[in-house]
């Protein structure tokens, strides 16, 4: 068949154009200010919660009775959406019913009360839950079938990552790229892209605003800087496939050995108010937000970044709600403040490369991670941004905090032999069933 004989491409016209511009445009629109109104809400909320607790440390206490509490609530009311953020990638991709729009309040409350006892847990989970079931609640009221819906939710997902931590660019790129390695649902990128913006500026309008990072000089680019950049993007990558492998295993472990689901926050709350009582762990609770600013100004004693590892871990592992971005970030920063003087880079540089980096690897999103980088810090660090970001995704493997993420094209191209729709939660039992058929063959 030569190029003339095969059928051309359906022409799409400027009536057309016009028409798909004016149901996403007021759509979208719409989306960024439902997500961005609940996302400054919920950001006055935070804010509320972390300092009542820190000026009443007796709070900690009551951390096993409120983890009992979030647990019991979802328990009672939230079967349906205790998926989470698994939730909207797995209605993304195969649409069933419209997210019940008990999710916002549920997750809202739950990670305020969280907050407010010390969990070491963060927040994008939460924004991201909102902004998508938010925007859920329009497919019924504009009857969209299901590929409108697909990108409906995408957007939630973008206006509500964007607003949540002021960064518009990478909140639309990371809704189009967090849903399969190696695939980006690039039809979805003018709604995404305008609630993102939209999010993000409903949340400035409401008087909230986000936490600066002072990164500082940056250095010209040479080889030394850049390989330097890798480096730490390798120990990045390792640094995020152990927190995700972590929080997984702890979370199935609890779950095989506490039946009743309340119970599993409980135990978890014991153990972290136990550990605060004995160690001065106080640093690693919350969101840590002044221990990340610090990361980028001085330096810092280079095991922090493991002991926020091992509480967000015991707190997300045992059933507290939040989200793992923020402290992704921290543990990124603290472990680049680690690094800097071993790789004689400048500590902001390298506190700025693991705060995106680390995210990068866990959450397999080295695009929007690297444009994060440059919302953030500045358009100087986006080479450094970009090598830490993309050997980070590489290092990491396939697995990820997101467990409802599909398999995709993989990261090394055509070598993989696992079915691209696969879960990644569903990986490793693919591969012991691969490896048995294999033994029985021979």
């Amino acid at each position: 068949m030569t190029l003339l004989d095969r059928p051309l491409e359906p022409r799409f016209s400027s009536s057309q154009l016009l028409r798909y511009l004016a149901k996403w445009l007021p759509l979208a629109l719409l989306v960024g200010l439902l997500a961005g109104s609940a996302s400054a809400f919920f950001l006055v909320a935070l804010d509320w919660a972390t300092s009542t607790r820190l000026a009443h440390r007796w709070l900690l206490w009551l951390l096993p009775l409120a983890g009992f509490a979030v647990g019991w609530l979802y328990l009672r009311f939230g079967r349906a959406v205790e998926a989470g953020n698994n939730l909207l990638i797995d209605q993304i991709h195969d649409p069933d019913k419209v997210i019940p729009l008990r999710m916002a309040p549920l997750v809202l409350g739950g990670t305020v009360l969280s907050h407010l006892c010390g969990a070491s847990v963060g927040r994008e989970g939460t924004a991201v839950q909102m902004g998508g079931t938010l925007a859920d609640q329009l497919t019924h009221v504009f009857r969209l079938r299901h590929e409108d819906r697909r990108t409906l939710l995408m957007a939630g997902i973008s206006a509500g990552f964007a607003s949540v931590f002021g960064t518009p660019l990478a909140g639309a790129v990371f809704a189009l790229e967090v849903l399969a390695i190696g695939r980006l649902r690039s039809n979805a990128l003018f709604a995404c892209l305008v609630a993102a913006i939209a999010g993000d500026r409903t949340c400035l309008l409401w008087g909230v605003h986000h936490t600066h990072y002072a990164v500082g000089a940056i250095p010209p680019l040479a080889p030394w800087p850049l390989l330097a950049a890798g480096l730490a993007g390798i120990a990045f990558g390792l640094a995020g496939r152990l927190f995700a492998d972590c929080t997984h295993a702890l979370g199935g472990w609890i779950k095989r050995k506490v039946a009743y689901a309340p119970l599993r926050p409980l135990l978890g709350g014991i153990a972290i108010a136990l550990a605060a009582a004995a160690l001065p762990i106080d640093p690693y609770l919350g969101l840590g937000i002044p221990t990340i600013q610090a990361a980028f100004l001085q330096q810092l004693a280079p095991w922090d970044f493991a002991g926020k590892l091992v509480l967000t871990v015991a707190s997300l592992g045992s059933g507290f709600k939040g989200g793992e971005v923020t402290p992704l970030f921290y543990i990124g920063a603290t472990l680049g403040n680690a690094l800097a003087p071993l790789l004689h880079l400048p500590l902001g540089l390298l506190a700025g490369l693991g705060f995106v980096a680390v995210f990068a690897g866990a959450a397999n999103t080295p695009l929007a991670s690297t444009l994060m980088a440059i919302e953030l810090f500045g358009g100087e660090i986006g080479v450094y941004a970009a090598i830490a970001c993309v050997l980070s995704y590489l290092f990491s493997g396939h697995t990820g905090i997101y467990r409802a993420q599909r398999l995709g094209r993989g990261k090394f191209g055509r070598g993989q032999r696992a079915p691209e729709h696969l879960r990644l939660g569903e990986l490793d039992a693919w591969r012991r069933q691969a490896r048995r058929q294999e033994a029985d063959r021979g």
